[in-house]
């Protein structure tokens, strides 16, 4: 019968992964450049009378109000009651981030050294990179470098109008001003950086590619919002889209390309994040690899929409998006999914040894209520791998991780949290917990696991209740399917 005794049952998101994120060995993804991870087989259940305990734990003084079944752990939690699973995680290659409960007073674990966490912002060179381009730009070096306009003192950006190729649209897009190499009107990062003195913004955002199960990276983004900019050209006529692309080796074969619509550039809703030009990343300039000097950054997004080397702008009465995922057969206007990612597991666990598990969840457009995960023994199988959940499935509420009880120990030197956006401007806290299009930690332990073979999985539960992959399972808006993980305990 399936594990869980109190479980719950749900009725109810390209460009960087972040060190010590740990995948499975990757295929390739037919018809795309990117990897897909090899999704083991599933398998079956155990005693309910075996099952662990519901996850519980105090809320931090500081964590944001979140359900009872999905009570946060703080990062201090997290490292103090690690144990010996870590060490044989680390044996077996596993990023040492899962926590482990005390096993049952008759099978005392080994003592092991505490886990360290994941950090919080993902150090700008440890991004998972998923760049094109042959070569790609950022292993130019010395006059290519300058030739390309990629250095902080050559990087320009030209914003122009379009003709556009469709017959529809009878009256073409118009600007009261071009910003164009030609006439020496194109913006530069200095005139750029002194835009920023007015409009500035910061915000926390998870980069994921469309196509890759797993989170990228995570930082701190600042720069100007896309609408500040494009009001430098004055009036702007008859414009419906906004199409954009950065340094591509002066190759139309290898121009990578995005677009949004004109409101989506123009208004932000309060409470909403506003797509921008962004020049630093975690508290410092942004890098020739993570896309800099000035790359696209659109929050909502997968990261085809955030476009490295940025260097031009067209505006268009032309309705289509132009995207090159839209042409690789992706939809082009698909927002992060609420998405749970599973850590490895090591393959043999030692009998009467508490089992940890966990990974990294994004709160993607509808937000974030719990993960959940279910455990099965291989003689009950749930489902196909990467299958939803079944009926017979029962789902057990995890732990996430809570909010930083101190900000400044987390962002960059000198930044406030009370100037990103999502958070009070008084307190300094979020307003939400995980900030929507960020990423975090979750948790659980298992106790008492008899010798056998076991299937892992865990999904999140959005803030409209749908458990993932749903409500938008199709791979095309964004791959999110149920990840599995096996193990033996032994």
């Amino acid at each position: 019968m399936p594990i869980g005794a109190g479980a719950v049952k749900g009725d109810f998101c390209r460009n960087d992964l972040a060190a010590g994120f740990r995948l499975p060995v990757p295929e390739r993804n037919r018809g795309t450049d990117h990897p897909l991870p090899s999704n083991p087989s599933t398998s079956g259940i155990i005693p309910a009378a075996l099952a662990p305990p519901r996850p519980v734990c105090k809320r931090p003084r500081h964590s944001m109000k979140t359900p009872p079944a999905s009570t946060p752990v703080t990062r201090r939690a997290f490292v103090r009651t690690s144990s010996a699973l870590a060490t044989l995680a680390l044996s077996s290659g596993l990023s040492p981030s899962a926590t482990a409960a005390p096993a049952p007073a008759s099978a005392p674990p080994k003592p092991a050294a505490p886990a360290a966490p994941r950090p919080f912002l993902t150090p700008a060179d440890k991004f998972r990179d998923v760049s094109r381009g042959t070569p790609k730009p950022h292993s130019l070096t010395g006059d290519a470098l300058i030739q390309a306009r990629l250095t902080p003192a050559t990087w320009r950006l030209e914003i122009t109008a379009d003709t556009p190729a469709n017959p529809a649209a009878k009256d073409p897009a118009g600007l009261s001003k071009a910003i164009t190499l030609a006439d020496g009107t194109a913006l530069d990062l200095p005139a750029l950086l002194e835009l920023g003195k007015q409009h500035e913004v910061k915000f926390l955002k998870a980069m994921q590619c469309l196509n890759i199960p797993a989170p990228l990276g995570q930082g701190l983004w600042e720069g100007v919002p896309l609408r500040e900019v494009l009001r430098l050209c004055g009036t702007l006529r008859n414009v419906r889209r906004i199409y954009y692309w950065g340094f591509h080796n002066h190759d139309p074969k290898q121009l990578f390309q995005s677009s949004l619509s004109y409101s989506q550039a123009m208004e932000t809703p309060p409470g909403e994040l506003p797509a921008f030009l962004a020049y630093r990343l975690n508290g410092e300039p942004i890098s020739l690899l993570r896309g800099g000097p000035v790359r696209m950054v659109i929050p909502w997004a997968h990261g085809f929409k955030s476009i490295k080397w940025l260097q031009r702008i067209v505006v268009t009465n032309d309705h289509r998006a132009n995207d090159t995922y839209a042409e690789q057969n992706n939809d082009p206007e698909a927002p992060l999914k609420t998405a749970a990612y599973l850590d490895n597991v090591p393959a043999k666990i030692p009998a009467g040894q508490a089992v940890s598990i966990g990974g990294l969840v994004i709160s993607g457009w509808s937000g974030l209520k719990r993960v959940e995960y279910s455990l099965s023994r291989d003689h009950a199988k749930p489902g196909a791998s990467g299958a939803p959940a079944t009926a017979t499935e029962q789902w057990i509420a995890a732990q996430l991780e809570a909010p930083p009880a101190d900000w400044t120990s987390v962002l960059p030197a000198g930044v406030s949290a009370r100037k990103i956006l999502g958070f009070n401007s008084q307190t300094g806290q979020p307003a939400t917990w995980p900030l929507r299009y960020s990423m975090i930690s979750w948790s659980a332990a298992l106790n008492g696991l008899p010798p056998g073979k076991y299937s892992l999985r865990a999904r999140a539960v959005d803030g409209n209740d749908f458990a993932q992959p749903e409500p938008r399972p199709l791979q095309k808006s964004g791959r999110n399917a149920l990840e599995v993980r096996e193990f033996e305990v032994v």
